[in-house]
Parts: C-alpha cells; structure tokens; sequence
C-alpha cells in the first residue's frame, strides 16, 4: 500500500504551493505597497491578492470538463506549469500590470490544483485509507504556509526584503513538483477505465495495491461507469456452489439463484430472503427506530452499513472469511488496521483464540488470502465449483474483495437476454441480533448452518454481459467484446438523475456552509488576538520590528493547526467523516460565541487576550480536523465516475465563490456591525452547518466510490414522495 500513499503525498504537493502562495503574497504585499506607492490605492492593493482567487475560479470553470476529457494527470503537470511560469513571471515583475498577469497565471494553477487534487487521491486510494490520504492535502497546505511565513519572516529581517524574490521563490517547488508529477504520478485507473483503456488501467492498478491479482477491483471500476440507473436492494442467505455444477442453470428453482464473482472461477448460491436486514428494513420504510423524520432517507441508509457490532467471542464465519474474523485482528494487524487486503500477505496467522473484536466493521475487506497454512476448512467464498473443504483449495483461490467489507458478484438478468445483474454484497445481521450488527450469523457455531451467510445486496444492471462471466473471461476480454458502450453519452441532463440531484445538494451544501462558518474572519483578528495577548510586545523586546513580528504570528499560528491536522488523519478512516463534523462544528459554534462575549462584555484586557487566544486556537484546532477537510473529502467521493469531473466543478466553483463573498464582505462588515455581530453571523452559520450534516449529510467512510454513489441513487428514491 506504500505506492498509494507516496502517490497521494506527491499529488498533495499542489496543495503546498497552494498554501505557501496564500502565505507568501500575505507578506509580499506590505512591500509591494511601498515600492509602487499604493499606500491610498486600496483598490489596487486588493486586486493583487485577489486576481488569483479570480483566476482560480476561472478555472474551475471548465477544470472538471476537461480532466474529464484529457485526464487527471495531465491536469495536474499542467498545474505545475502555471505555478513554475507565475513565479518566474513575478520574479521579474517590472510593473503591476505584469504582476497580475503573473497572479492571475498563479491563479490558474491553484484553481486546478485545489479543485482535481481531491479527485485523484479518491480514485487511486484504496476505501479503507482513502479519508486519510484524502487528508493530505489540507496538511501539505498548511505545512507550505508554516514554510513560507518562515521564509517571509526570515527575509523581513534583512535591510531590503525583496517582494520579487518572496513570490519568485515558488518556482523552485513548482519546479520539483513538475518532475514528480511528469516521471512519478500514474493516471486515474478510473479515468483509463472510462476510456476503454483496461491494460493501462490494470498496471496502475497492480502499482498501487502492490499485487497481480486486480480483477476484481478492475470490475469494480467498470461497473461504476453504469452507476446512477435504477437500483434495488435485495437480502440473500449464502453459501458455497458445491451443489452446482457448470452445466446447470444460476436459478435451479426459485429459491436458489447462481452468483458469479469477478474473479475466475467464482460462484456461489444465494437464496432470496426479506425482512430480515437492517439496510433492507430501512430501504422499506425509510427510518428505523429511533430516527429523527426529518433525517434524509439516505443519511439512514449509509448508517445502516456502519453500525457498531456486539461482542460475538470466538464465532466463525465459513463462507467470508472476515465476515467470521474481520475483528479478530492480530498485533500485526492492528497496526496497519486501516490499510486494504492488499497489505496482508499469504501466511499470515489467522486470530482464533483471542476473542478481541473491533468495534469498526470497515477495517478489513469482506474477503480475505487465505495462507496455505490455515487450519479448518476454507473460510473464502472464491472456492471453485465443486471444491471440497482442504486446506489446498483454500489456498489455490483467495478472493480480493472490493474493498471496505464489500463484494462484487453478478447473476443471470431473467428480463433481459444476455444481460447480467451488478450485486455489491455486504453482510448483514440474522434475525434477533442487534440491529446493525455484520457479526451475527444464523448457526455459525456449527458447520451444517455456519457454512451461510446472510448478506444485503445492491442490485442494478451490470455494463458486463452474460457471455463475460459464463466464459471466465478476463476483464479485458469482457470489454473488448462489449456489443455497445461502456458508458453513455454525459450531458447536462446528467446532473438532474435523481442521486447526482442528490449528492450535488449535499456537495454544494456543505462548500457555502464552510465558507461562511468564520475561518477567514477569525484568520483576520488572529494577530489582533495575539497582540493583545502581548505576543507583540515580547517580541518587540528581542528587537523584532512590527512587520516581522506579524509573521512570525502568523506562522506560529498556522503551526497550531498541523498536529490537529494529523488527528483528523487518524480519525477520518475510524471516527468517519459525519462524525468528526457533528463532534466538531460545536466547539466551533461555542469558540465563536465566547468571541461574541468576549467583544460585549467588557472583562479587562488581560482576561480578554486569555479567553480569545484559548478561543482563536480551539476554533483552528477543531476546524482542521473537522471542517476544513471534509467537504473536499466528501465532494471527491460522492459523484459517479462519469460525471465526477463536472460536480466537482461545481463544487469547487461555489467553494471559490464563497470565499470571494466573504473576503470582500468581511471588512464591510466590519465597519457596520463590528466584530462581534461577524462573529454572531458565523456562529448562526455554524449552527446551520450542524443541523444540515445532521439531517443530509451521510457516512462514506471505507465504501468504494462505486458503492457510495449506488447508494446515492437509492437513497434519492426514497425521498418523500417517491417510491
């Protein structure tokens, strides 16, 4: 898993020029200020630093559109183009007039960076670590402003700081991140599957896992190009296909329906069954117990899959090896427990006597490798057709999963001629056990009964046809011998099927709340804060002038935020991301309104400085954990892969949008209201974030994009008013 990291780390470098850019101009403009006298010239000034938000939206116009078209990749070098070129141009800069050019150039860069960046991590990062490498890029953008206030801090102490060389600077990470980004970053396996070009898409694919074996996520990614059509949930008991042969039908009668894997060789035998999984219930009825009426149908349906789990002591699975096992982790896999099955290795010993379970079902895949070494018999449903229980079989065939505790399977579509049935699996609860649990399974104690398990399925129509899997063909010659298109023509009207609708609202939603919870406005009186706290007079003392001083506070602050930064990378992928946004936005609420009394109340200097500098540093402790990178995060997940490209943008648009609105409102406000009714705005926005991610707001984290957005689509149908 060391290749999607390092991938994720190298594309997030785009995020730190991002971060040392919006630093570095911060400094620059006090000196630009006097070298072009444009000390009565506000106007100016401000257009400075703002042509590249100017630019950034332009941009992110028409950067989605075209990633779709020409790939993420390529975005991405040409992101480093236009910052390399920006700062040489700035490094010159003769006159203002250039150097607008050169931020609006700067602009660009930072537009395509901030807005694609998100996109490619999700689509190369594995489900379960995906919310951590996701994460990357609000750290990275922190650490280049940290970098960049120091390099400003550094040279304001000189007899002549020099703008020029300030903003020029940037070219020489820009420069790195080039050659990186040219020589190093692979294309989306998404976007190379979206274009037919499988065997690209598999080397990638087998770079990034660090294995041969990637057919099954190689199906996985095919099948997302269908995503958005009609989709259906349905419950089956499970067990092995050691009943039928290849010669019978999938349905010998109406209880038993074939289920093939992606994988060669795979099937199994499913009956239907009803009523008796917690996803399916709520699928019927829309709620469950103890659920707000107000609560989005789909929010309900997410929190289905990520119940917490009883204590089920030493009980086995023999069907889905983590089914039984998935929280039975040993030492050695408790450290790496976010980390996909790619990283587990054959041999590795199987946890059968500590009884020590997790509480997060999406730690591990729904099927694991089974090592030649395990004792019993086989616990994987990728058994081969007529396989006897030997430790040999189960090692001869080891199912990969999808990831995040799903499996892909399909069966024959009885409508339709030829065409197949897409089935994403996960498994559910057995009757009488606590609502939520994936651990309970029907008789598991012996292996009469405990060879099934009782799995929901999403059911939709696969891209795949019946001669694909039938055949055991390999996902390469499934596509080559597709009668028609893999995907269907994307147009606006794309965007108006009910679970993009969907998942746009939430997009949208959350990027105007974020930007109008506070952060620029408590970014402003920052140094104000630490002024009054006598953080200024200190260092006037060791002979640092004012300018410098504010630097140097405005670094130490953006240092506050980087070891917040890293919790909120431990926790996305175990807490998940609702979670830490309805744990967080209330301590930004509560920072916020001790501001507001802080600025009413008249409570002394001293106690004044105390209160607001322990508000201002909870407020961007609590902000970059939680509602700083989780709107980017749940963006970049939520849309289907034919579409992605173009929501994003719409996202990243009004992201753009909104901190324009507030950048220039804010001294508006300032002087019309003051201090504290900003801050009274922000809390009021805050409050209103809380109860949209409360009610909208769903939890993705450890489910493979492809999921996520079926259950997008289901979750729209199930709106008031619809069937």
């Amino acid at each position: 898993m060391d290749g999607a990291v390092l991938v994720a780390l190298t594309a997030a470098i785009g995020n730190l020029l991002q971060g040392w850019d919006n630093a570095t101009i911060a400094g620059a403009v006090l000196y630009i200020k006097k070298e072009f006298n444009l000390q009565t010239q506000a106007g100016i000034e401000g257009l400075i630093v703002a042509t590249s938000l100017i630019g950034a939206t332009v941009i992110t116009t028409c950067s989605g559109p075209v990633s779709d078209m020409f790939g993420r990749r390529p975005m991405l070098i040409i992101s480093s183009v236009l910052y390399f070129v920006s700062g040489l141009v700035m490094l010159w800069s003769p006159s203002i007039n250039v150097l607008l050019l050169a931020r609006l150039l700067d602009g660009f860069g930072i537009g395509l960076a901030v807005t694609l960046v998100p996109v490619y991590i999700s689509e190369t990062a594995p489900p379960e670590i995906r919310g951590r490498l996701n994460t990357f890029p609000q750290f990275t953008g922190s650490v280049g402003m940290f970098l960049s206030y120091c390099m400003v801090f550094s040279m304001s102490l000189t007899v002549s700081p020099s703008w020029r060389l300030m903003l020029g600077v940037l070219s020489i990470p820009s420069l790195a991140y080039f050659f990186l980004a040219l020589f190093y970053l692979p294309e989306s396996p998404r976007w190379l599957v979206s274009k037919g070009r499988m065997k690209e898409a598999k080397k990638v694919l087998q770079r990034l896992r660090g294995r041969d074996d990637v057919s099954g996520e190689m199906a996985l990614l095919m099948e997302g190009l269908g995503a958005g059509g009609e989709v259906s949930i349905e419950e089956y008991i499970i067990s092995p296909d050691d009943e039928l042969d290849d010669n019978q039908e999938h349905a010998v009668d109406k209880d038993r329906i074939k289920l093939y894997g992606a994988e060669e060789g795979q099937s199994w035998i499913a009956k239907p069954v009803s009523g008796q999984s917690t996803l399916g219930l709520v699928s019927r009825h829309g709620s469950v117990a103890n659920q707000s009426a107000l609560m989005d149908p789909m929010v309900t349906l997410f929190g289905s899959v990520h119940e917490k789990l009883p204590e089920m002591g030493s009980m086995r699975s023999m069907l889905f090896t983590n089914f039984g096992s998935m929280f039975n982790i040993s030492e050695n896999q408790v450290k790496h427990e976010n980390w996909d099955e790619e990283s587990q290795r054959d041999g590795d010993k199987h946890s059968d006597a500590s009884g020590a379970e997790s509480d997060d079902n999406l730690r591990s895949p729904l099927l694991s490798r089974q090592g030649s070494g395990t004792e019993g018999p086989p616990t994987s449903l990728s058994m081969r057709q007529g396989s006897s229980y030997n430790t040999a079989n189960a090692g001869e065939h080891a199912s990969m999963g999808i990831g995040g505790g799903w499996q892909l399977a399909y069966r024959k579509d009885e409508k339709k001629e030829g065409a197949l049935k897409r089935i994403y699996l996960h498994q559910e609860a057995s009757v009488g056990s606590r609502r939520g649990s994936i651990m309970s399974l029907p008789g598991c104690d012996a292996h009469g009964e405990g060879d099934t398990v009782h799995a929901a399925a999403l059911v939709s129509q696969s891209v795949l046809r019946t001669e694909s899997i039938l055949a055991q063909q390999t996902i390469e010659e499934a596509v080559e011998k597709q009668t028609g298109p893999i995907t269907k023509a994307i147009g606006w009207r794309a965007l108006f099927e009910p679970g993009v609708k969907h998942a746009l609202i939430v997009g949208v939603g959350i990027q105007i709340l974020q930007q109008f919870s506070g952060i620029n406005g408590v970014l402003y009186y920052t140094p104000q804060i630490l002024e009054q706290a006598g953080v200024g007079v200190l260092l006037s003392n060791l002979g640092i002038g004012s300018e410098s001083a504010s630097f140097l506070i405005s670094g130490l602050t953006t240092l506050l935020m980087l070891p917040s930064i890293g919790i909120a990378m431990r926790l996305m992928d175990i807490a998940g991301r609702r979670l830490l946004l309805l744990t967080t936005l209330p301590v930004l609420l509560l920072s916020l309104i001790v501001l507001v009394l802080g600025n009413v109340i008249n409570m002394g200097e001293v106690t004044h400085a105390v209160i607001s500098t322990i508000s201002v540093v909870v407020y961007f402790c609590c902000f970059v954990t939680g509602f700083g990178p989780i709107p980017n995060i749940l963006c970049s997940e939520i849309f289907p892969t034919s579409v992605r490209g173009i929501c994003i943008a719409i996202c990243a648009l009004t992201f753009w949008i909104g901190d324009i609105i507030v950048t220039y409102s804010l001294p508006v406000m300032l002087n019309t209201i003051g201090l504290a009714g900003v801050f009274g705005i922000y809390a009021v926005v805050c409050a209103i974030a809380w109860v949209f991610v409360f009610l909208k707001v769903p939890e993705t984290k450890g489910m493979p994009l492809e999921v996520i957005t079926e259950f997008f689509a289901v979750g729209a149908n199930k709106q008031p008013g619809k069937e």
